[in-house]
């Protein structure tokens, strides 16, 4: 079996424009391309794409953005390997998807969610461009900051797998995860509600209170850690810091994609 005969026929090809890419120089900068892989959710992704052309623009002013190419998955799939965690399956679904972006002109990839993120290491054993990874680039936002403990809200696999706590123990930074009746509380509604783009005031308050009660002990910032949780808890909600791990994870593929400085990618 190939890999993607178990996609759909209308998923077997990336609807990106065929063309031959230039090297293209802005002001002396190399501008590289970003390749997405994007659909889990599909609401965290538009923010992904906005917040890329946004960055792109801020640094290089005029009619300049983001150079990319996306691939949206229908996140049904997704989760019905995460809910099995069927990481095996995802992987090859990811690589597979990965080395199109490539074959599209994407000089790095960025997965499009935190959670996804369990499998980015041997992504980038698979493929031949780098992987920007949100961990690494999210501890060394908290490392500059001078932090040490902080608290971590996304879903259960992102709280309770290594995957993203073991780049932030290299980094000496101590996490604390919330009770186990709060981590059920949150995983429900990044997917229930977050995931389908509902927000309701009653969830906001609840997360809130999450973060009151990380702060009791001794959190010094908040990771939030769920591309959707930006969508309901802003740094406004909240007095001490927190860290958007999309926010981050974009500036890190811009500054590689605009070649400023070492990107914190796997490879």
């Amino acid at each position: 079996m190939e890999l993607f005969d178990i996609l759909p026929n209308s998923c077997h090809t990336i609807p990106v424009i065929q063309a031959v890419f230039f090297v293209i120089t802005v002001r002396g900068v190399l501008v590289k391309t970003i390749g997405l892989v994007g659909g889990s959710s599909w609401v965290s992704s538009m923010d992904y794409y906005r917040l890329l052309n946004e960055s792109i623009h801020r640094r290089l002013g005029g009619h300049n953005y983001a150079r990319c190419v996306m691939y949206s998955f229908n996140f049904a799939d997704i989760k019905k390997l995460n809910d099995a965690r069927d990481w095996s399956t995802t992987l090859k679904l990811v690589t597979g998807v990965s080395r199109k972006l490539a074959s599209a002109g994407a000089e790095c990839i960025v997965l499009c969610a935190n959670t996804m993120h369990v499998i980015a290491e041997d992504l980038s054993r698979a493929i031949k461009v780098p992987v920007i990874h949100i961990a690494d680039a999210t501890a060394t936002a908290i490392a500059e900051r001078g932090l040490k403990r902080v608290g971590l809200l996304g879903t259960k696999f992102t709280m309770e797998m290594d995957f993203f706590t073991r780049k932030l123990e290299a980094r000496q930074i101590e996490t604390i995860i919330p009770p186990e009746e709060d981590r059920e509380f949150i995983h429900a509604t990044i997917f229930d509600e977050l995931g389908k783009g509902i927000i309701r005031e009653a969830t906001k308050r609840q997360y809130l209170d999450i973060i009151r009660g990380l702060t009791k002990q001794g959190v010094q910032g908040v990771i939030l850690g769920c591309s959707e949780i930006p969508l309901l808890i802003e740094q406004r909600d909240c007095t001490i810091p927190l860290f958007d791990t999309v926010a981050i994870h974009v500036e890190e593929a811009v500054r590689f994609a605009l070649k400023e400085g070492e990107q914190s990618g796997s490879h």
